[in-house]
């Protein structure tokens, strides 16, 4: 049995290898053509001492000055030694080019676009063959914009292995891919991805998780969710339910946008819990104001807890002043701005 590896870099990229049975993590790498920087493979140096987010491995036998007991408690891991007994997230401190490596590039059709509001985009992709781009939850690609030779980023709304990829993207007055998305795309219609990015997804959950999303910055946190329902977390097998409250906030009531997936997977997945908001002060929404409006103690768990925040610039720095001033330190706080302007679509 193979075991997948996840390889995040720390320019953002993601490459996926596969271990077979036995097999060191540097070995599997390098065998698909991505060096893993490393000048022993005794586990004597620590050159390519690694970090291990998520998954289970037989860390194999090395010398105190290449890692320590602490760090290897810690979670960290010297890839020329470990072998993997589960699927893996490793963090690699290195870049993809000293790796010699880059992003994936795959081939999709369109299935199909659909106005979800006069602000939201639903996007569905078939990819080509029986490939499947390998990605982690809460990680984006950029998409080709047809005819222009420009590319635009997205984050992915359907979780890893899903039989379409799909995206929700912002509707962008001039927009360059609003502009064709809007115009011209049909089914049938030939785009490239390229990716997968981003160092935001999902990590393994240990704790309790507070999402917050602002408007299309919803689309990872569809993405997270729906792995969230099929394995209990990022790749692990399912574990004790951890609460997990999302709050989800728009400026206008027409812009709320699949909320009945959102309670679908509340129905789903146990503990989690869903807060929509409206900032319009005009709003028959039953909660208005900003998603900082609606967090309560029992979301903070007194700073024990992992939050994730995707959305407008503006959104992210009010929810990391909102902490600051409440005097509130989360035990990991992971988050993402996207501005969405013809410029960068994301």
């Amino acid at each position: 049995m193979s075991f997948h590896i996840a390889l995040t870099f720390e320019d953002g990229l993601t490459r996926f290898v596969e271990a077979n049975p036995g097999e060191t993590v540097a070995d599997a790498a390098y065998r698909q053509g991505i060096n893993i920087p490393l000048d022993c493979r005794d586990g004597a140096c620590g050159t390519c001492k690694s970090f291990c987010e998520a998954g289970r491995y037989d860390g194999g036998s090395y010398i105190e000055d290449a890692l320590t007991d602490a760090e290897a408690e810690e979670g960290y891991c010297l890839t020329c030694q470990m072998r993997p007994a589960s699927d893996i997230v490793l963090r690699i401190a290195a870049s993809s080019d000293v790796c010699k490596t880059k992003a994936m590039a795959v081939a999709a059709e369109v299935v199909s676009v659909e106005r979800l509001s006069d602000s939201g985009i639903a996007l569905a992709l078939a990819l080509d063959g029986a490939s499947r781009l390998s990605f982690l939850p809460g990680q984006y690609v950029n998409i080709g914009v047809p005819g222009t030779g420009e590319t635009r980023s997205y984050s992915f709304s359907s979780p890893p292995g899903a039989e379409l990829a799909t995206f929700l993207i912002r509707n962008v007055p001039g927009g360059l891919m609003s502009g064709y998305l809007t115009g011209r795309a049909k089914p049938g219609d030939r785009l490239t991805l390229t990716g997968p990015l981003g160092s935001f997804y999902l990590r393994e959950i240990r704790r309790p998780v507070l999402m917050l999303a602002g408007g299309t910055g919803l689309a990872p946190f569809l993405s997270m969710l729906g792995r969230i329902a099929a394995t209990g977390g990022n790749g692990a097998p399912a574990m004790p339910p951890q609460p997990i409250h999302l709050v989800y906030g728009v400026t206008q009531d027409c812009d709320l946008v699949e909320v009945d997936t959102l309670h679908r997977y509340a129905e789903r997945i146990p503990g989690l819990t869903v807060a929509t908001c409206v900032a319009d002060p005009d709003s028959r929404h039953p909660l208005k104001g900003y998603v900082t409006h609606h967090l309560r103690p029992e979301h903070l768990n007194g700073g024990d807890v992992d939050v994730y925040l995707c959305g407008p610039p503006p959104m992210v720095e009010a929810v990391r002043t909102h902490f600051r001033d409440s005097g509130i330190t989360p035990a990991s706080f992971h988050y993402e701005k996207f501005a969405a302007s013809e410029g960068n679509g994301r």
